[in-house]
């Protein structure tokens, strides 16, 4: 956790987003549609690079951003989650929040998470759950982007089942859920293209396969990208 919180020092971000490209990373992004446990496949993630690793260096970070830009930005946590939800503010609440001292605009919110997620992502060891991050850390080399998808009826059975909702509430928060989601990986794109499937290094069927068999195929994926990049460049410096 004082890892965590050092990303909303900024001073230390500041460090962090200056340090040269080539050393960013490694990251591990995971996006989902609604419904396919990618919080617990994050958690077994974490645990398995972790125990591969010999370290407690990983981390799998989510919700945790939202509370905390909030509290940077001095707004409530609502402010931040409504931009992530894709809810714009009426013409009479941006007034009422102006006159009170407390507006924080859509592009703040949007700086804010951009900064802190860059910052968590160039400093590495980190798998985030979703908050855009294909978007935001595409760029990096030392990365590995995860797309979880499932049927849409296997889905809908899922959030029935872990949120008790019926059958018509849960077809409507998936479908809606999805389209938020899909908003904020292009709200972090500079170029907003109809397809995102090119964003993804591997796109996995969550209901062909458990939660920790995901976990390790994820984990086995990471080291056949970073590791032998890394192999790749050990030798090339050997070489010069």
């Amino acid at each position: 956790m004082d890892k965590f919180l050092n990303y909303f020092d900024n001073r230390h971000r500041a460090e962090i987003l200056k340090k040269p490209s080539e050393s960013d990373g490694p990251v591990i992004t995971i996006s989902r549609l609604t419904g396919c446990d990618a919080r617990q496949v994050a958690a077994l993630l974490v645990d398995d690079l972790n125990h591969k690793t010999g370290t407690g260096k990983w981390k799998w970070v989510d919700k945790d951003i939202i509370y905390a830009i909030a509290k940077e930005l001095n707004t409530e946590t609502q402010r931040v989650e409504n931009f992530y939800k894709g809810i714009e503010l009426s013409n009479m609440s941006e007034m009422i929040m102006a006159f009170s001292g407390g507006f924080v605009s859509d592009l703040r919110v949007k700086k804010a998470i951009r900064d802190v997620v860059m910052s968590m992502c160039k400093e590495g060891h980190i798998v985030l759950v979703g908050r855009g991050g294909v978007s935001i850390a595409h760029d990096i080399v030392d990365s590995l982007h995860i797309r979880l998808t499932a049927p849409f009826y296997w889905r809908i059975e899922n959030v029935m089942k872990k949120k008790e909702m019926s059958l018509e509430a849960a077809e409507e928060y998936v479908v809606d859920t999805d389209e938020k989601r899909f908003n904020l990986i292009h709200a972090f794109l500079d170029k907003k293209p109809l397809n995102i499937d090119y964003l993804f290094d591997a796109t996995l069927n969550r209901s062909s396969f458990t939660i920790p068999q995901l976990a390790d195929i994820i984990c086995s994926m990471y080291e056949k990208k970073i590791g032998s990049r890394k192999a790749e460049q050990h030798k090339a410096d050997l070489i010069i």
